[in-house]
């Protein structure tokens, strides 16, 4: 027996392949298709649509404020009171409030699409068929949706400043959306300030109406007594009546007195004395009838006793309504001062720019934010796994 045969050793005679690289790719991706499956390779399907199919947008952006013309003093503090815009702020946050809720309305978006097209500025051929506006978002729902998705209003409560941005997939397109914005914008503001202007005037603008209504019917009352009764003054015309009155009844009293003497003195069938008593008569008969004028006892003419108290009356009513006049005219003026201190103003601070480089979407941010939440995920996911084997051993 050949003992150096036994234990010889054995030649294994079967051929043996050095590793290709492709095979230590394959076992390196094999043992790691973990963290390939959940990060690299959904960052990767990210990175490739936005960075091969994702289209450009541009974004136009504009700054405004909304003041009034009664601007109280500023507060110390905040950027606001540095542009001296804090007070106005104060007076017109709502209004400024209500003109960004309008600039993201159904109202607006319908008022875009008829003055500029925007329906068709958001189905460019340069978009992609994710950023898109398609067919099938033409419902007033939907378009608002995708429209918010475009246009940001957002209202810096501390400063007063409102600040509106459009992204279009072309410059020109986001620029106009912009401009017209703020024409709408202006446009809606100039709305609030005839809708205030109105309600705060229309009280006192009504008040004054219904003043001079009635001072005119007062003065056409007076002006048709003075006609039917012919005297343009009939205060002074009872005035005059009663020194008339006053006149006759001293002559009456004189010529009187006068009779009474000559009758101590001469017999009544003379001459002077027949003379003086028919005087005393006629003064007797003229003082009653001027009086019965001014009492309206006399027949002929009952109108200076009976029509003055009449005319007093008018003219007390109308100067009761002219004064009454006089105080709704100075209401009137007052609100109408009050209501023009309080119209308000859209002040550009920061015109519409025209955009020349996209800035959106921001591949490099978003790649980069997907991949870290992924890693992330993976490695809490890890973790997990890791303790749940040691706990199992």
């Amino acid at each position: 027996m050949n003992m150096h045969g036994i234990f010889a050793p054995v030649i294994d005679e079967t051929p043996h392949h050095a590793p290709t690289l492709a095979s230590k790719v394959l076992g390196w991706l094999r043992r790691r298709r973990a963290i390939m499956l959940v990060v690299f390779l959904p960052t990767a399907l990210v990175a490739g649509y936005y960075y091969l199919i994702a289209a450009d947008q541009y974004v136009s952006e504009a700054h405004f404020i909304i003041r009034s013309s009664d601007t109280p003093a500023a507060m110390p503090s905040s950027f606001g009171s540095l542009l001296g815009l804090a007070g106005g702020m104060t007076q017109s946050q709502g209004e400024a409030l209500s003109v960004s809720d309008y600039l993201v309305s159904h109202e607006a978006v319908a008022t875009l699409d008829r003055d500029i097209g925007l329906i068709g500025r958001f189905q460019r051929p340069e978009a992609d068929a994710f950023s898109r506006l398609r067919s099938d978002q033409l419902t007033p729902e939907r378009l608002l949706k995708y429209y918010k998705g475009k246009v940001a209003v957002n209202f810096n409560r501390d400063t007063g400043i409102t600040t509106l941005s459009v992204h279009a997939f072309r410059p020109d397109d986001a620029y106009a959306i912009i401009q017209r914005l703020m024409t709408l914008g202006e446009q809606r503001v100039n709305q609030l300030n005839a809708r205030g202007y109105n309600d705060a005037v229309g009280l006192a603008r009504r008040q004054l109406s219904e003043a001079e209504t009635a001072l005119a019917k007062i003065q056409e009352q007076m002006t048709s007594f003075r006609q039917r009764r012919q005297d343009i003054d009939p205060e002074g015309s009872g005035k005059a009546q009663i020194g008339l009155v006053s006149t006759l009844r001293g002559q009456l009293a004189a010529a009187q007195s006068q009779l009474d003497t000559m009758g101590a003195f001469i017999s009544r069938s003379s001459p002077q004395y027949i003379a003086m008593s028919r005087q005393v008569q006629s003064l007797r008969s003229q003082v009653a009838a001027q009086a019965g004028r001014l009492t309206g006892d006399a027949p002929a003419d009952p109108s200076i006793a009976t029509d003055l108290g009449g005319y007093e009356d008018l003219r007390l009513r109308q100067e009761f309504v002219g004064k009454r006049y006089e105080a709704a005219a100075a209401n009137f003026e007052q609100a109408r001062e009050r209501a023009q201190r309080q119209q308000l103003y859209l002040v550009r601070v920061v015109d519409a720019n025209k955009a020349v480089t996209p800035l959106y979407p921001e591949r490099g941010r978003i790649v980069l934010t997907v991949f870290l939440a992924l890693l992330l995920i993976y490695g809490i996911g890890w973790l997990i796994v890791a303790g749940v084997r040691e706990h199992a051993a």
